[in-house]
C-alpha cells in the first residue's frame, strides 16, 4: 500500500500576546490547555498547545508567543484555519457567543457545500467553524465553557494561498500522496481541495490561488506551520525517506518528545511538517492534569531554573 497521511495533525501560529492568547482559546472558544512548553529552539518562548479533551491529535492548535508584530497578509502563507463543529446549531451558537466577546465575527454562509463561519482571534488570526456533519469521534473537555454538544472538536479544513498551483500541487499529490478532490471559487480565487486519508474536513488542505497578492510578511496573527499526521516512527521514516527521494530539501526526523516530526518547505515556500500521533502529551504529566503546569522536554529539564526565569507570567 502506498504511504497515505492521515489528516491534520496540528498547526502552530505565533501570538506576541501569551496571557492574552491563553484567555481567548480557553475562555472564548472554550479549548483545552494541553501542554504548556517552550520553543525548544528558542526556550524563551512559550509554546502553547490548545486542542480537545484528551489532546487528540488533529485538533491541536497551538502557538509560538514571539515579541513580533502584525503578519502582513498575503500569499505563499496558510491564510486561514478551520476548526470543526457539529450542525449549523453550533454556528447559531458560536456566532452568538463570538459576538457577545466582542469578537470579529462574519455571517453563516455555506462554502464547499459546508457551513462555515469566518472570525478572528484579537490578534488577527484568521479562523473559521465548519460544520462536519457530527462525522468520527469526538473528545469534549468537562471542564469547558462551551457546551459539549457545541465545542471545536478538531482542525480542519486549513487553506493556503500560492501565486501559481503548478509548483505546488505536485509536491502534494507526486511526493505527499493527496489526491486532488475538487475546486471551488471563494473570495475571487479558485480553490484546489487536496485531500488524505479517509478525506472529510479533517483531512482537507485547500490551495487558494491568488496570484494578485503580494507574498506575506510572518508576524503575530499568522500561521507558522501546519502539521500532518503519520501513525508512527516507523512511517515517520518511510516518509522521511520518500521526501529524500524526490529531493525536498528537509530537516530529517526531530524528536519533540510529545511526538517525532519531519520538515520541509513546499515550493511556495509554505512550513509542511509530518509528525506521529504519539506518543501523545500524557507521557510526561497525567492526562487529567495537563497544561497546568510548564512542561519540558528531557534534553531540556537540567536547564529548567535558567529557563523558567526568562519567560514571563502567563496569567489569565
Amino acid at each position: 500500500m502506498p504511504l497515505a497521511l492521515k489528516g491534520i495533525h496540528h498547526l502552530t501560529a505565533i501570538t506576541a500576546d501569551a496571557p492574552g492568547n491563553l484567555r481567548f482559546y480557553t475562555d472564548v472558544l472554550g479549548l483545552r490547555l494541553v501542554k504548556k512548553t517552550v520553543n525548544q529552539d528558542d526556550t524563551s518562548a512559550y509554546h502553547l498547545f490548545y486542542a480537545d479533551g484528551k489532546a487528540t491529535p488533529g485538533t491541536d492548535i497551538t502557538f509560538f508567543d514571539w515579541p513580533a508584530p502584525r503578519e502582513t497578509r498575503g500569499n505563499h502563507s496558510v491564510s486561514r484555519t478551520g476548526l470543526r463543529v457539529a450542525g449549523r446549531a453550533s454556528l447559531d451558537y458560536w456566532r452568538t457567543r463570538l459576538t457577545a466577546a466582542g469578537v470579529a465575527v462574519g455571517e453563516i454562509a455555506e462554502l464547499d457545500g459546508r457551513a462555515t463561519l469566518d472570525f478572528e482571534d484579537p490578534e488577527g488570526q484568521r479562523l473559521r467553524l465548519v460544520d462536519d456533519g457530527g462525522a468520527g469521534d469526538a473528545n469534549p473537555w468537562d471542564a469547558s465553557s462551551v457546551p459539549a454538544e457545541h465545542q471545536i472538536r478538531g482542525l480542519g479544513p486549513i487553506v493556503m494561498s500560492v501565486p501559481d498551483l503548478a509548483r505546488t500541487a505536485p509536491v502534494l499529490t507526486e511526493v505527499m500522496n493527496m489526491r486532488k478532490a475538487r475546486t471551488y471559487e471563494a473570495d475571487g480565487a479558485v480553490v484546489h481541495v487536496f485531500e488524505m486519508g479517509e478525506g472529510g474536513p479533517a483531512a482537507e488542505l485547500h490551495v487558494a490561488v491568488e496570484p494578485h497578492l503580494t507574498p506575506a510578511g510572518q508576524g503575530a496573527g499568522g500561521v507558522h506551520h501546519v502539521a500532518f499526521r503519520a501513525a508512527d516512527v516507523e512511517e515517520l521514516r518511510a516518509w522521511t525517506e520518500r521526501v529524500r527521494g524526490f529531493r525536498v530539501p528537509s530537516s530529517g526526523e526531530v524528536e519533540r518528545y510529545y511526538f517525532r516530526s519531519l520538515y520541509f518547505r513546499e515550493p511556495n515556500g509554505v512550513l509542511f511538517e509530518i509528525a506521529t500521533d504519539g506518543p501523545g502529551f500524557a507521557v510526561d504529566e497525567p492526562m487529567e492534569s495537563l497544561g497546568e503546569s510548564l512542561s519540558l522536554p528531557p534534553f531540556l529539564e537540567p536547564k529548567r531554573a535558567q529557563i523558567e526565569a526568562g519567560l514571563k507570567p502567563l496569567d489569565r
